[in-house]
């Protein structure tokens, strides 16, 4: 039996069927084992998984099968995130229904995931898109909206006019929308809007007690929530009895003013559009372009003087003009700034077009006052200068003094201010959860009753036109009032697919009929322990997933209020990218030896990059699995670079963990009967098995691997005897997380009692992880010739005494005495002859 080769087509089947038929990894809430929520970020049905899937699932799944072993009870489920655009795209190009699309991409990939043996509890599985799980997300939005955190307000969009659908800013490319190409426009419409805003204290607090997440996480959530110190006043307009009231982070630079500017749709820029027809055209312009923080730093700075004037506050004769300003949006601030050209660059930018004052306010020190400003705003700190009293200050000074005045002078007060927005969730989507609400016009917006949810999707639409199609439906948004009876409209844009997946984790944890979840048992298994991902999911899925929780919690649906302990976010699966001679990117299977295999032109050799559809550098797994099956590919996800990397995939590497699992084949499917004692293996068996698990425990898999090949080295060195048997018995217990398949097979192959599965992790003596003995290279004239074992401490002349017993050593010397000995203590000695 060692000497065959392990067979995986075979034996990953049937191992798979054995698991999948006695529920091996079914969680059981009732359970009196300690809980271990293991859970990796679900995956969107696109249609094939891809490696960068393979890598992710490995990590949560190592985890999830060495709590086991550990004595916990796991919870380690699998199911999809299936709402979305792409299939809506599919439904126009292909022409099929989003929900078929949707449905024959999860088969698929469903059936992909089990040939890899992962250990999921299927029995939980579950669809953002299926009416049972929407139904009761419907439901938690009616519940937000009677406590006050769901609320309705006109607002300013990213407007794709091609694909009528408002954008999210991730979705805005260049001023483009992402999938049509087309020019966004800025469009007011109606939104739905959760108040997370509500929560940006205690979301920023949180970050505070997240010490399981990476330090880069946590800082990019805290720099989105954005909390800042500032100053909140009003420039009087003269001639006028109103004023414009801006907020400021920077009221130290209050004397380096050059402007005023409103934002577009600011009241006072709609009142000077209605009597000059030219600001109103000017107005018409700024709507082309995006909303987003990138849009408008990249746009071209554009203003229209309105001839009015406003005077600083600290000064009654220095008046500054007012401009209308495509960079300035209505939904941050106050929706007006004022200009510091000198030390910011986008007023820096404007001015400079304007032919504005650009005036130097701080300095590196007293000396630079007289130093102009350059092509570009100086953002660096330093101390004040040319602003009357706060000269010689340093910035937090003058902005203390600044505040300080404008509160005793009745002009100004200091507040704090946020840079997190409110979440809008109206999407004018059809693949998406229907937004339980009906529009009356006696009633005004009236939430669907909870006895008639879910509000479910149609099924006969048609996307032969852009837009909603639940917007044109002849019938599906026709109903009656819930309150009065009379004709109403059901809401037709659907929800934000971040909502989705804002508590997904809690469904899994907890599944009745009746309601979203059981309070008592999804606490039982909340906050997930560890969660993994990637890091392009830091701030809007992890935040929005965190708001929900806290939201959930406060309307006393959940005593939880941070849904993820830890999180691991995982570096990208890379490969080199290929070009025909035409341009074009070519996939990995239409090169070969550097010439495209079908016309035999030759291929351009691209950067090493993270696999995307775009660039064609995918790599299919199921292929590789058919021909090394599940463990090599699982084995090589775990090897080489620390998972937090990215990891370069290569034919020599899936090779080369296809050999090692052939040799752990070799030698732990024998049991051979044997005597006889081994000190040194024991000692390094048990130095593994602490190793390894503290690896897997610290997510660190290629330290982990590692440990596994210097322990298979010296089992394969080390002659019989019984400590040899049991240390390629335990071996097998060690890699049973990593190599499921080949566990299982070579665990039966040993007779081994139940499913490795099943086993408990091996135990380890603490007195054998003490290292009493250490290995001593003998050199002779600098070159290795020997190797001793020796207790650890030994003196310089019984580690010279050794070195001369050496036999290789003797030969050598022939009888001479050496001419000068070195020994370093515990390392090595070097006998020059």
């Amino acid at each position: 039996m060692a000497n065959s080769r392990f067979n995986p087509l075979e034996a990953d089947a049937r191992w798979q069927r054995t698991w999948e038929e006695r529920g091996s990894f079914h969680a059981d809430d009732a359970s009196g084992k300690p809980k271990s929520y293991v859970l990796e970020m679900f995956p969107y049905p696109s249609g094939r998984i891809h490696m960068g899937h393979v890598r992710n699932y490995t990590m949560g799944d190592v985890l999830a099968r060495y709590r086991r072993m550990k004595g916990f009870e796991v919870l380690h489920p699998m199911g999809w995130d299936a709402f979305g655009m792409p299939a809506e795209n599919a439904a126009m190009e292909k022409k099929v229904h989003p929900g078929e699309w949707t449905w024959a991409n999860i088969a698929t990939m469903r059936a992909q995931l089990k040939r890899l043996g992962f250990a999921l509890d299927w029995s939980r599985e579950l669809a953002t898109c299926d009416p049972a799980y929407y139904g009761h997300e419907q439901a938690l939005f009616l519940d937000l909206l009677d406590a006050g955190l769901v609320y309705r307000k006109e607002s300013e969009v990213n407007w794709d006019p091609v694909d009528m659908t408002v954008l999210a800013n991730e979705q805005v490319i260049d001023g483009r929308g992402w999938r049509s190409g087309a020019l966004v426009e800025r469009r007011k419409l109606s939104q739905w809007f959760l108040k997370i805003t509500d929560f940006a204290e205690e979301l920023l607090d949180g970050l505070g007690t997240l010490d399981q997440w990476p330090d880069k996480v946590r800082l990019m959530q805290e720099n989105w929530i954005g909390k800042s110190r500032g100053m909140r006043f009003g420039f009087a307009l003269a001639g006028r009895g109103d004023t414009v009231e801006v907020f400021t982070t920077r009221p130290d630079t209050i004397f380096g003013a050059s402007f005023v500017a409103v934002s577009p749709d600011h009241p006072i820029a709609l009142q000077v559009a209605e009597g000059r027809p030219d600001a109103a055209a000017f107005i018409a312009l700024c709507k082309q372009g995006g909303t987003t923080a990138a849009e408008l730093d990249t746009a071209e700075k554009l203003g229209f003087d309105t001839g009015l004037k406003a005077v600083h506050p600290l000064d009654p004769a220095w008046e500054l003009p007012v401009y209308i300003a495509n960079f300035v949006l209505m939904d941050y601030g106050t929706g007006a700034i004022f200009g510091v050209p000198g030390h910011d660059e986008r007023d820096h930018e404007f001015a400079t077009k304007y032919g504005l004052p650009i005036r130097r306010v701080v300095a590196a020190s007293a000396d630079d006052a007289g130093t102009p400003i350059g092509d570009a705003a100086e953002s660096a700190g330093g101390v004040i200068v040319n602003s009357r009293f706060l000269d010689g200050l340093d910035v937090e000074a003058a902005k203390a003094e600044v505040i300080r005045r404008a509160e005793a002078d009745g002009w100004g007060e200091g507040t704090t201010v946020w840079r997190l927005r409110d979440w809008g969730v109206s999407r004018q989507r059809y693949w998406g959860t229907p937004i339980p609400i009906v529009h009356c016009d006696a009633c005004g917006p009236v939430g669907v009753p909870k006895d008639q949810l879910p509000v479910t999707l149609p099924e006969d639409v048609s996307f032969d036109v852009p837009g909603n199609p639940l917007d044109r439906h002849a019938s599906w948004k026709h109903v009656p009032c819930p309150k009065c009876g009379a004709a109403a409209r059901r809401e037709t844009d659907t929800l934000d697919t971040f909502v989705d997946s804002s508590w997904y984790f809690i469904r899994f944890a907890s599944q009745p009929d009746d309601k979203p979840f059981d309070k008592a048992v999804a606490e039982s298994w909340l906050p997930v322990g560890q969660y993994i991902g990637g890091v392009e999911h830091a701030i809007l899925h992890l935040l929005y997933a965190r708001f929900w929780t806290r939201a959930l919690q406060r309307i006393g649906k959940i005593n939880v209020a941070e849904p993820f302990a830890g999180l691991f976010t995982q570096g990208m699966v890379t490969h080199e990218t290929y070009r025909a001679p035409d341009g074009r990117w070519l996939a990995p299977d239409e090169v070969s030896g550097g010439i495209v295999t079908a016309t035999g032109e030759a291929v351009t050799l691209g950067r090493v990059e993270k696999m995307s559809k775009s660039k064609k550098n995918t790599v299919d797994p199921e292929p590789i699995v058919d021909q090394y099956g599940a463990d090599a590919v699982r084995w090589f996800m775990l090897s080489d670079s620390p998972p937090e990397r990215d990891l370069a995939w290569s034919e020599e590497g899936i090779q080369g963990t296809w050999r090692f699992v052939q040799r752990l084949w070799r030698m732990t499917a024998a049991d051979p009967q044997t005597d006889g004692e081994d000190k040194a293996l024991d000692r390094k068996l048990h130095q593994t098995i602490a190793a390894v698990g503290e690896n897997i425990e610290a997510l660190a898999f290629n330290k982990a691997v590692a440990n596994v090949y210097e322990l298979a080295n010296a089992i394969e060195k080390a002659p019989p005897s019984a400590s040899r048997n049991a240390a390629a018995r335990t071996l097998l217990l060690l890699v049973a997380p990593m190599v499921p398949h080949l566990a299982e097979e070579a665990w039966a192959a040993r007779g081994g009692e139940g499913l490795i599965a099943d086993a408990a992790w091996p135990a380890f003596d603490e007195a054998l992880l003490v290292v009493d003995e250490v290995t001593i290279a003998v050199q002779v004239n600098g070159k290795l010739r020997d190797t001793l074992t020796a207790p650890k401490g030994a003196s310089r002349e019984a580690i010279e005494e050794m070195a001369l017993a050496s036999e290789n050593v003797v030969r050598i010397l022939d009888g001479k005495p050496p001419r000068k000995v070195i020994v370093v203590p515990d390392r090595l000695v070097n006998l020059v002859a």
